[in-house]
């Protein structure tokens, strides 16, 4: 609870810090990306996106409204949705509320989180196999199984969605996970 109770505090810190200090030019990964910001709007609208491009299906039911209420809508979504950098050692960089639940973490300490950290052996074997359809095709459906939160708690979900998302020049800006009906074992 402790630990919990720092990440909070710091946290909050850094919202207060990004919401005074100017914002730079570029989309930029880690504490930059809090709700609201320029960087994680822009970024919301790659996810979604790149999602309808790769699955053929909308991730968000909207009501037609474009800019802030797709980073709502993303934010409150109901599955765990994360991105991490594509990279060798893959590290977290965004996450939405759900996101957050799960890992047991802030957007701030999320980017000390790396991808193979929260799948237990089944799922890095899982998502080894499929990492290259994921980056052949752009999607792969991981099936069901635990990974583990930051605190040590055991996580199950009935499926992960994976996909690449898409920066404006089509170039692979970071990949997305959507951890569907989670839940603390």
């Amino acid at each position: 609870m402790a630990r919990q109770y720092v990440r909070n505090v710091i946290s909050s810190v850094q919202r207060v810090a990004m919401a005074i200090a100017p914002s730079g030019p570029g989309l930029q990964v880690g504490p930059k990306l809090s709700p609201g910001s320029p960087e994680a709007l822009t970024l919301a609208q790659w996810i979604c996106q790149s999602y309808s491009y790769h699955l053929g299906a909308d991730l968000l039911r909207s009501n037609g409204e474009g800019g802030d209420s797709i980073l709502k809508l993303l934010w409150h979504h109901q599955d765990a949705i994360l991105c991490c950098s594509v990279k060798q050692l893959p590290v977290f960089t965004f996450a939405n509320q759900a996101g957050l639940d799960m890992l047991e973490t802030t957007l701030v300490a999320l980017q000390d989180i790396t991808l193979d950290k929260i799948f237990d052996e089944s799922g890095r074997k899982a998502l080894c196999s499929d990492f290259a359809k994921l980056m052949e095709q752009g999607s792969a459906y991981l099936p069901a199984g635990l990974c583990m939160s930051t605190m040590g708690r055991h996580i199950s979900y009935e499926q992960v969605i994976a996909w690449k998302v898409l920066a404006e020049d089509n170039s692979v800006h970071c990949l997305a996970f959507a951890f569907v009906n989670w839940s603390f074992v």
